[in-house]
């Protein structure tokens, strides 16, 4: 009896309810059609979803960010994940632009919990075999796993954005001690010298600015951060940075969780335009004229066909 050598290798790319747009994005660089998957709900509000189509021995993609409203958008990745392992699908990534609950990785008093790490197990439990997503809150949630994580940078878009801008004796500046290394690669790709704002957060959504680190007098600032919620830390530093001198103020983050009224407060601020990314969807309420919204799709999808590929994903990281 001869055996051919056939490839079933095939690929597929599935998304719940969270960012359709942002999915078929991806499927149009990707030259694929977006998988057959209708989530429904039952009376009491409970999910109820349905493969329309095959995957055994496919790999499969399932594009979903863990947004507002975070609970269903996860528990939605969660049941298409468990669908698509009990339907032989031959291997399955979580692709999330925005992972939710990132903010909570780590105890700071006692009896907190560490819910970066819970959702890393949920995915694992229901049979995800890795994530892609990008700009973690910390990068060390890549450890919560124990399942392949890429984590993509949205910064080299922001870079090039800004560089296209031609703006005059820029500053980068990090918004928080913290973001220290993100604001220090974005001044590195534009040439450009770095300050810090020192600030002290009261508590939670609340932050106090305390002091300028660094010469931003006569200079374009560019802030940088990987979430703006509220809005109160970027305007709080946009505010400082001009009383010492700044010229004029920019920002950008790379997820526009842009919680009420964030949007209204960032256009009403003294910030000349917020960049953002596409990892979010914008409700139209919240799509002010101060804020752009660069895409990250071609970044994910090439990602996607690489993983797929089986070629390396960190020659994007050097973009």
């Amino acid at each position: 009896m001869r055996v051919t050598s056939v490839s079933h290798k095939k690929i597929k790319v599935f998304t719940g309810t969270a960012h359709p747009e942002l999915a078929r994005e991806i499927c149009d660089y990707l030259e694929l059609p977006l998988g057959d998957a209708v989530v429904g709900r039952f009376r009491d509000g409970e999910i109820n979803l349905r493969i329309g189509e095959t995957v055994r021995g496919a790999e499969v993609f399932v594009i979903q960010p863990t947004c507002s409203p975070a609970d269903a958008n996860l528990m939605e990745l969660l049941i298409m994940i468990d669908a698509l392992r009990r339907a032989s699908a031959a291997s399955i990534a979580a692709v999330i632009p925005y992972y939710g609950y990132a903010r909570q990785d780590r105890k700071t008093q006692p009896r907190d919990p560490i819910v970066a790490k819970l959702v890393a197990n949920l995915l694992t439990a229901a049979g995800a075999d890795r994530v892609l997503t990008m700009d973690l809150h910390a990068g060390q949630i890549q450890g919560f796993f124990d399942i392949p994580v890429d984590n993509l940078k949205a910064l080299p878009i922001m870079a090039d954005y800004f560089a296209k801008k031609g703006l005059d004796d820029v500053v980068v500046v990090s918004p928080d001690v913290g973001g220290v290394a993100r604001a220090r690669e974005l001044s590195q790709r534009l040439g450009a010298p770095l300050a810090i704002i020192d600030k002290r957060r009261p508590q939670p959504n609340v932050a106090e600015v305390m002091h300028v680190i660094g010469d931003v007098q006569g200079k374009s600032a560019i802030l940088i951060d990987d979430i703006v919620d509220t809005g109160g830390t970027l305007v709080q530093a946009a505010e400082a940075l001009l009383e010492h001198g700044a010229k004029e103020v920019y920002a950008c983050a790379t997820h526009p969780v842009l919680s009420d009224p964030g949007a209204e407060r960032l256009q009403a601020s003294p910030i000349k335009e917020i960049v953002v990314t596409n990892t979010i969807p914008l409700p139209v309420h919240k799509r002010v004229p101060k804020i752009r919204v660069l895409s990250i799709a071609p970044l994910f999808a090439e990602a996607i066909r690489r993983i797929f590929e089986e070629i390396s994903v960190s020659k994007l990281f050097e973009v």
